[in-house]
């Protein structure tokens, strides 16, 4: 390998590198990575990569490579630990950017425990076509709008080539996003790692500091669970709150908590969302992009906020060495027109809910930071499929009308297998202007960039013979998001009867990865952790 004996003599950190030519946010990290790496080596440590795999959404987007999107989560935590126990290390360095590979990572560091940081690729910029701004989801729901006739399929070829100008996780506040603002609050990533911009020298000097931090953390042996405490994570779930992240981020939070022996109960989200406002409004919900953050302060920014208004602990320590209070002593906000004061917040409650009731007992989750007003009560006609594809064909076929309820089940963790992401659906509703008419609910679960009355990760999924398997096509569903409640209006005697009718269906995927994944697969409420 060529490492002379001083080399040797030195601590030996170990760089996650993801870097692929397979996606956006991720073409970038071999350079992030040697960034990373000149850290290290400026500290006093030797550097030494290895790979870890990738999965763009987007691309895997509506056919069957969805189904292996979030089960590569867990194939990501697993690779890191096998290097780390392989080849034991004196710290790592966890060069991520996109939707699961964040939060994989992170479930490594918590269960190995040895001092580690993470540094991403940082966010796209925005697009612009006909003097808007753009993003990815532009594009999805300019499908839609090509069949309801408000676009042509030349604009939404001229759409497509300008939405994603370059490197970088997808610009708005999306999954891959949103964990890396998390990361930043959840203390486990330096202060801009989820704002600043791909293309900026200044990711790439954060990527040096990075470097040079972990070694200081080596030499202190601060590790990641001194940091993740349960503190940390009540943080972690108030910034989601604040900033409307990706619905993906209850799954994702409590899987990582699971890491570190801490309990994070679905109904934890909803008590720190009734007490923390939604303080910005990021594209799919407003039209603002994670530039615009960075611009008005970044997530600094909006901890400071939270934390002179009470809302927000300052004790918890961070990869910086110091308190969160410490990080955030000098901190202030730059535009208020990005990250609102709490007195003038969008709405007073946090950008994510909880939902329970007879079609939910286990629960459900909506951005409802999203979802139009005249939607947050609703009731309507169950239109029930058993596939994502099926809803789509339906729903491009102009057979779903105003006041229909759409029910996508047998997509979730187990019945996916795999709880595919239902972008194309709930972008077809937005682009055929229906989101203000029709509701989704799946037991799979949402985009980051998904915006409407989309309710996903129903549990327990249909596979596992939950309420959601009982609906039928005519059904009355309300919905009532302030008050938490998602009602199937069915008589309890007729579900009975309906459950005793009930048959378990055959596994879509008999062989495999996938097949491996959906036998040991927990529920979208816990986490859809492999147990």
């Amino acid at each position: 390998m060529g490492l002379t004996d001083e080399e040797i003599d030195r601590p030996l950190i170990g760089i996650a590198n993801s870097y692929n030519e397979l996606i956006p946010g991720h073409i970038h990290l071999d350079k992030i990575t040697q960034a990373a790496a000149a850290g290290v080596r400026l500290a006093g440590g030797t550097p030494l990569q290895f790979g870890v795999i990738g999965v763009c959404d987007g691309l895997a987007m509506h056919h069957q490579g969805m189904k292996y999107s979030l089960p590569s989560r867990e194939l990501i935590a697993d690779s890191v630990e096998v290097m780390a126990m392989a080849q034991p290390f004196d710290g790592l360095v966890l060069v991520a950017s996109c939707d699961k590979i964040v939060p994989g990572m992170l479930m490594a560091a918590l269960r190995l425990d040895i001092p580690a940081i993470l540094i991403s690729g940082g966010p796209m910029l925005a697009g612009r076509f006909q003097g808007q701004e753009v993003d990815l989801i532009s594009v999805f729901e300019g499908v839609g709008a090509v069949r309801a006739g408000r676009l042509s399929e030349d604009q939404l070829r001229e759409l497509s080539e300008c939405a994603c100008p370059g490197c970088g996780s997808c610009a708005g506040m999306f999954t891959a996003n949103s964990m890396n603002c998390l990361s930043e609050a959840l203390g486990l990533a330096l202060p801009g790692n989820g704002t600043i911009p791909a293309v900026a020298a200044a990711r790439y000097r954060l990527a040096k500091e990075a470097g040079m931090k972990l070694m200081e953390l080596v030499g202190r042996q601060i590790t990641p669970r001194q940091i993740a405490t349960l503190e940390a994570f009540r943080n972690a779930i108030a910034v989601d709150m604040a900033l409307g992240c990706s619905t993906n981020t209850v799954l994702h939070v409590p899987a990582i908590a699971r890491e570190a022996d801490i309990d994070l109960p679905l109904d934890l989200f909803n008590q720190v969302s009734e007490r923390t406002p939604n303080l910005a409004k990021l594209s799919p919900a407003g039209a603002h992009h994670l530039e615009d953050l960075d611009r008005a302060g970044g997530v600094p920014a909006v901890m400071k906020t939270l934390l002179d208004g009470g809302l927000l602990s300052g004790a918890p320590l961070t990869v910086t060495g110091a308190t969160v209070a410490d990080n955030l002593a000098r901190v202030r906000v730059l535009d208020e027109g990005v990250i609102r004061p709490l007195e003038r917040a969008y709405h007073k409650e946090g950008g994510i809910a909880i939902l329970r009731g007879n079609l939910a007992p286990e629960g459900a989750v909506v951005k409802q930071s999203a979802v139009a007003p005249e939607m947050l009560v609703n009731e309507g006609t169950a239109r029930v499929f058993d596939s994502e594809e099926a809803a789509t064909e339906a729903i491009l076929g102009r057979k779903i009308t105003p006041g229909d309820i759409i029910v996508i089940r047998y997509e979730g963790p187990k019945g996916g297998p795999g709880m595919r992401e239902m972008l194309t659906p709930t972008s077809a509703i937005a682009g055929m202007g229906l989101d203000k008419e029709v509701a989704l609910l799946t037991d799979g679960r949402f985009s980051g960039g998904t915006r409407g009355a989309a309710i996903g990760h129903i549990s327990p999924e249909a596979a596992e013979g939950g309420p959601i398997a009982l609906v039928q096509e005519g059904d009355r569903i309300r919905i009532d998001i302030p008050a938490k409640t998602l009602t199937l209006l069915v008589e309890e005697a007729e579900l009975a009867r309906r459950r005793q009718a009930w048959q378990p269906p055959e596994p879509k995927i008999k062989h495999g990865y996938a097949a491996r994944y959906s036998r040991l697969v927990s529920s979208g409420s816990r986490g859809a952790v492999c147990l």
